[in-house]
């Protein structure tokens, strides 16, 4: 049991424990959560293979012990469960806990402005794509941001004004910054610095934050549409 394993696991202590509180009822969702985790962390995994054996980054043996599978240690395919259930359930969690609004809720159609921020969300990280090709960290990180924003515009255009998605991704990434400070810092989890920008949240690199937000964003997308959230907007 090594740092990165202990790590991982401890994402998901509380979640699990709280799974069964009565309001959230969350152990109810498990098979949403599996069916919406799979296809993502699949293809996360994949990268996640693929760009280790290439040398964007690499684990520190000192944290995260010498076993690989596929080149991966433990835990990072813990990773691939435990943040995407831990960020699913705080999603349950402010759906329980806050007001159920959307933005203009009285009007069906999402409003225009969504799609143009999200057109120019789309046409900056292509842009930045384009400057940043040779960081291969960075295009993948920009490119994964840009799946996720144009999935979301045409599958579920509603989670962009929908309060509960706000929330989920503030306190998503406040859990985010937090454990993957921790990775960063100590370090379990070393960049190659050609493949970054090398701008940094204190140890983090800054394609972290749009990794983070693709990942979950993406399997958020899945799970609404599993749970039938948004049905009244579409």
């Amino acid at each position: 049991m090594n740092t990165y394993t202990v790590i991982t696991l401890g994402v998901i202590a509380l979640p699990l424990v709280l799974s069964f509180d009565r309001k959230v009822a969350f152990h109810t969702h498990w098979k949403a959560v599996f069916f919406s985790m799979l296809p993502v962390s699949s293809v996360y995994l994949i990268w996640d293979v693929l760009v280790t054996r290439r040398g964007d980054w690499s684990f520190n043996p000192v944290y995260a012990g010498d076993f690989r599978l596929l080149g991966l240690p433990v835990g990072e395919w813990l990773f691939f469960i435990t943040v995407p259930y831990a960020c699913i359930f705080i999603y349950e969690v402010v759906r329980a806990y806050f007001p159920d609004r959307v933005c203009r809720r009285q009007q069906p159609e999402t409003p225009s402005s969504v799609y143009r921020i999200g057109a120019a969300a789309v046409l900056l990280a292509a842009a930045g794509m384009v400057i940043f090709r040779d960081n291969d960290y960075s295009f993948l990180a920009l490119l994964s941001f840009l799946v996720w924003i144009a999935v979301t515009l045409i599958w579920n255009p509603w989670l962009f004004r929908e309060i509960h998605t706000l929330w989920f991704f503030l306190f998503s990434t406040i859990a985010f910054l937090l454990v993957n400070g921790i990775l960063t810092g100590l370090p379990i989890v070393e960049y190659n610095p050609e493949a970054i920008w090398g701008i940094r949240i204190i140890t983090i690199p800054l394609e972290d934050l749009f990794y983070n937000f693709s990942l979950l964003g993406l399997t958020q997308n899945i799970y609404v549409r599993i749970k039938g959230y948004g049905a009244r907007y579409r």
